[in-house]
Order: structure tokens, then C-alpha cells, then sequence
């Protein structure tokens, strides 16, 4: 019997999400592989437009700034729950990405990749700069989750990072279900068509500037819930995490595990969020030999990581 892709996917990221906490050792630990899950889903929001739509964004950190920020400025302004918060913040970014994707998609090329970046810029001075509302530079504090009472009856802990990274690899499990649901569907199909040729996709009937549309919304989505995974972890955010330096990471984890593959997000993230902390050895050289593993590997592995090594792998069978 032939199993599917997108379950023998799902599987493999369940094995993978269960077995790493037997290595870690230390809360530390676990606070980095909840980041790396939460990168991950940020990760998968730009595999969505990036490796199915063919479209290159490098200002998706502004639609993380808007989630993160919705968890702390909802509670505080309209007293809603934290986690409701992350819903709307989702939602707010969903009708922004809706109402700036229709004009810069008409976009293609370089021009579409300066207009994003732009936004991104955009959202990052707002929040640094409207200190009245966001705390400016110095960012403002996260309320706890709204489900500490009820989880604090049964003696779990917000501030647990076991916790954290359990939460984080539900949230990200989910994330993987509906991005592989979608890649299956017809939705999925049309967006890749765009991917392999926007013109020969016109001619079989696909609405190239609504499906496109439909690919930005998505992946904004992504990144504002991923965004406010970090500010309910944290319980604080700054505008760093709108940052343009924070766009070009996320981009850069998604081309280094491959950008149209499930899998390759979580590889991708995971590279680049825990490479760092290993690298930290090389003290000031540090940035020197991630910069130059990262030249090494787009020039010797131009698909990424994850899917040159599957196809070196099912040669070699």
C-alpha cells in the first residue's frame, strides 16, 4: 500500500519534535528548540509564497512586528485575552497583507522584492518611533497566557520551558497540516502553477493576480502567529522583530532547507537558529563562519540542504 507524501511528512516531523527533547539537557535547551519551531512556522509562511508562488518577500518580519505586538497592545487597550490577541493579531495582518499585496503584486522581479522591503521598513518605524502607543526602542511587556490558572491547577508553568517547546511544536504540527493540505489541494496545484510560469498558468484558467493574492495573505498569517509565539514566550517584545536583518533570516532559513518543502523549513530553522549557539566557540569569528558555511552551502547545494541531500540519498538507491 502506498502511504502519502503529506502523512510520511507529518510523521517524520512528529518523530522529529518527540526525540529531540532526549538530548536536551538543560532549560536552555528547550528555549532554543522552541525558537527553532517557532522560526519554523514563520519559515513555512514564506515557503508558501516563496517555493509554491514564486514570489520573493523580504519584508515579512513587519507581519511578525504586527503579531507580536497584537498580544501586548490588545490586552492592554481592549482587555482581551492573550491568546485571542494572537487570533486577532493574525486577522489585522490577513486584511494589511489583502490590502498591500493587491497593488505590490502587480509587481515582478526586483521591484517586488524593493516594495516589501519597504513595508517591512514601514511597519519597523512605526513601532519604533509611536513610542505613546508601542514603548518605542524599548519595546513593552507581554501579559501571561490566559490559560496560566487553569494549567496552574494542574501544576504546569507558563514560564516552564518545557512547556514552551511543547506548545510551540502543537502549534507548529498544526501549521504543517495545513500547509501540506494546501500544497495537495487544487488551491496548492494553481499557486505552484504560478511557481513554474504565471503565463502558461493563465492559459489553463488560473486567476494569476487572485491566487497570488491568496499565497501573500497566507504567509502573512504565518508570520504574525509566529510572531506571537515569540512576544507570549518572551513576554516582551521590541521592534527588533520587524527588523529588515530579521526578514533576511527568515528568507535565508527557508532557501537554506528548501524552499517548497515542509521539511526544509523546520531544517532550515533549525540550521539557523542553532548554528549561532554552536558557533559561539569561534567567539568574534563567529559571524565570519556562519556567513561562510551559508556561501558554501547555497553554492554547493543551490536547492537547499534537505532536498539536495534527499535526491544525493534516492541516487545513490
Amino acid at each position: 500500500m502506498k502511504v502519502s507524501p503529506r502523512v510520511v511528512t507529518l510523521v517524520v516531523l512528529l518523530l522529529l519534535v518527540v526525540i529531540a527533547p532526549l538530548f536536551f539537557s538543560s532549560s536552555y535547551h528547550f528555549r532554543v528548540g522552541s525558537l527553532v519551531l517557532m522560526n519554523t512556522i514563520a519559515v513555512m509562511g514564506i515557503m508558501i509564497l516563496t517555493g509554491f508562488v514564486g514570489q520573493i518577500s523580504l519584508g515579512h518580519a513587519g507581519f511578525i512586528g504586527i503579531g507580536a505586538y497584537s498580544c501586548a497592545l490588545a490586552p492592554k487597550l481592549i482587555g482581551l485575552p492573550v491568546f485571542l490577541s494572537a487570533i486577532l493579531g493574525a486577522v489585522i495582518s490577513a486584511i494589511i497583507a489583502w490590502i498591500v499585496g493587491r497593488p505590490i503584486l502587480r509587481l515582478r522581479g526586483y521591484y517586488l522584492s524593493v516594495a516589501t522591503l519597504g513595508f517591512g521598513i514601514l511597519v519597523s518605524m512605526v513601532l519604533t518611533n509611536e513610542s505613546w502607543l508601542t514603548g518605542g526602542p524599548d519595546g513593552m511587556e507581554v501579559p501571561n497566557l490566559a490559560l496560566r490558572a487553569w494549567l496552574g491547577s494542574i501544576g504546569i508553568k507558563l514560564s516552564n520551558a518545557q512547556f514552551w517547546y511543547a506548545f510551540s511544536a502543537i502549534m507548529m504540527l498544526l501549521g504543517a497540516v495545513i500547509a501540506l493540505n494546501l500544497q495537495y489541494s487544487a488551491t496548492g496545484r494553481a499557486l505552484r502553477a504560478l511557481h513554474d510560469s504565471e503565463v502558461a498558468a493563465a492559459t489553463i484558467g488560473v486567476d494569476v493576480a487572485r491566487y497570488k493574492l491568496k499565497g501573500f495573505v497566507i504567509s502573512a498569517v504565518y508570520a504574525s502567529f509566529a510572531g506571537s509565539l515569540l512576544a507570549m514566550q518572551n513576554r516582551y517584545v521590541t521592534p527588533d522583530l520587524s527588523s529588515f536583518m530579521h526578514s533576511i533570516e527568515i528568507v535565508t532559513m527557508a532557501v537554506l532547507g528548501g524552499a517548497a518543502s515542509v521539511l526544509g523549513s523546520l531544517f532550515g530553522a533549525t540550521i539557523l537558529t542553532a548554528l549561532p549557539q554552536v558557533l559561539t566557540f569561534l567567539q568574534e569569528y563567529e559571524q565570519i563562519a556562519l556567513g561562510l558555511i551559508m556561501m558554501l552551502v547555497m553554492i554547493f547545494l543551490p536547492n537547499g540542504v534537505l532536498p539536495s541531500l534527499i535526491r544525493l540519498v534516492r541516487g545513490r538507491a
